[in-house]
């Protein structure tokens, strides 16, 4: 019985934990994250420093380690309270002009290589207007003088 009770409370706490905003905030930003982890390692590091068997308040005024390990706790701290009451940042699509670029260069492609009267336009534009060619012969075929065989030359 007091195993269905406790998973019914941490049902419950897990439930609560989904609609609280600030959970919601610490699982999706990345950002306050690094912030909070930068807090807590940096007072971890306070705090050991501090138990070492000196006097607290000598430690505080003496060990500037200690007061910069302090002070980045407390820079950590701030960064995460400021990020906590701004509203979430809005992610934003990458891409979008380069994916609209890429689909305007793919469909000029397709409409060139399907259109034949297309490509004809795009070719004259890109080389110049096609001439028309008509070949014709310089030189007269050599004509045959009329055949005199046997008669005789005058």
């Amino acid at each position: 019985m007091a195993a269905k009770e406790s998973i019914g409370k941490a049902s419950a706490a897990a439930r609560a934990a989904q609609s609280n905003q600030y959970v919601k905030r610490i699982i999706e930003d990345e950002e306050l994250r690094g912030s909070l982890l930068a807090a807590y390692l940096a007072a971890r590091s306070a705090y050991g420093r501090m138990s070492n068997g000196k006097p607290a308040t000598k430690a505080l005024f003496e060990d500037r380690k200690l007061q910069r390990e302090l002070a980045e706790a407390v820079g950590a701290l701030r960064d995460a309270g400021t990020a906590l009451k701004e509203p979430p940042k809005r992610k934003r699509r990458r891409g979008g002009l380069a994916r609209t670029l890429m689909l305007a260069l793919v469909a000029g492609v397709l409409a060139v290589a399907l259109s034949e009267s297309l490509r004809s336009k795009v070719l004259d534009l890109l080389f110049g207007a096609e001439e028309e060619f008509d070949y014709s012969s310089t030189t007269m075929p050599a004509q045959e003088a009329p055949s005199s065989v046997g008669a005789p030359a005058s």
